[in-house]
This record gives structure tokens, sequence and C-alpha cells, in this order.
């Protein structure tokens, strides 16, 4: 019976298809239930027990970044909108951190990210992370590499602006800034570790 059930009654043709389909129901719990979800969970919603899982994530918080990945696609559309014609490294950069944070309340998968609730261990420099925040970078219209920005030195960069955002997303201040304080804020010191002179876009050039 239970083999009949598992998977819909239809199982994946491949460990990629497996992978997709556990991402996409992690990513329907979340939508439906918020964070506080479980392997367990998603099993039974594939109707699979908890080994086939693990099988392909090890743990809760791998799954869940996994899953917030797959789900801010329109998040990463609407960001690509909002710092649309800023060609300057550090305003684009300060421009998605604000963007970043007013948004991240309203998206549970973005607020796994950026929490750090789920992580056992690497949790804002994971990998998932990380490929969320090149793909978030990549979309500025910022010519890095005339900035001087070569590939390892932009993977910096976004560590950079992911620890960034965690900490104003864990801990806004008391009492919080306003956007325009922020902007300001963020301008004079994000804003000159971008574009600091032998900063990392000079030292980690190509």
């Amino acid at each position: 019976m239970a083999g009949r059930r598992g998977w819909g009654g239809s199982p994946p043709g491949s460990d990629e298809e497996a992978s997709r389909r556990i991402v996409a129901a992690a990513v329907e719990l979340i939508s439906r239930k918020g964070t506080a979800i479980s392997i367990a969970d998603v099993a039974d919603s594939l109707g699979v027990i908890r080994q086939t899982v693990y099988r392909y994530y090890p743990s809760t918080d791998s799954l869940l970044r996994a899953a917030a990945i797959a789900a801010v696609d329109g998040f990463l559309d609407r960001l690509t909108q909002h710092v649309a014609g800023i060609e300057d490294p550090a305003d684009a950069v300060v421009e998605a951190v604000i963007y970043t944070l007013d948004e991240a309340p309203r998206i549970p998968q973005l607020g796994i990210m950026l929490s750090g609730s789920h992580s056992h261990a690497e949790g804002i420099t994971s990998d998932e992370a990380l490929a969320f925040g090149m793909m978030m970078i990549k979309r500025f219209d910022v010519d890095w590499e005339r900035h001087g920005y070569g590939e390892a030195a932009l993977r910096e960069l976004v560590e950079y602006q992911l620890r960034t955002m965690q900490s104003f997303f864990i801990s806004p201040g008391n009492p919080p800034r306003t956007k325009d304080e922020l902007r300001a804020y963020l301008r004079r010191w994000v804003g000159t570790a971008v574009t600091a002179p032998g900063g990392p876009a000079q030292r980690c050039a190509g």
C-alpha cells in the first residue's frame, strides 16, 4: 500500500526529478505552514519514508535552504526591477540590502535565508545562501568586471552583503532606522567598503 501511495503513485524517473519534487513539496508546505516544518512533514506529504528525503537532503536545514532558493525567483525579478539602471556598485548593493530587508518579513523562504533559524552549521555562508547571493548580484546593471571584480572578489562581496543583511534582519536596532536613515548609514559604511581602493575589487580582480 505504501509503495503505491508513495510519490503519489508516480515515482520519479531520476534523482534530479526526485530532488525537484522534494523541494517543491517543501516550498508548498512552507507557504501553508511557515518555516516550522521537518523532513518528516515533507516525506509525509510525498507519501515516502523519511530516509527517502534524507537521501537527497541530509538535514532539515539543507532542505529548507534549497526550498528558499527555489521559491525566491519572484523576489529576484522584483529586485531586478528595483535596482534597474543603477550602475554604481555601492548604490546597487545598498539598494539591494534595503529592498531585501523590507521584503524578507513577507517571504518565509527569504526569511530562512537571512535568519539562520534552522542553521546547524554554515548558515548564511552555506552553498545555497551564496548561490542565492550570486544570483542576486549578477542581476544588477553593474559592470562588475569594469569595476575590478573578478569571480573570487564577487563571491567575497556576496558573503559580505549576506552577512550585512542577516545582521539587520536579526537585530534591526532600537528603534529601527527609517529607510532613509538606513540608506545613509549603509551608503557611508557598506558603500565605502564596496568601492574602497585596495579592497577586494582591486586585490581579486580577474
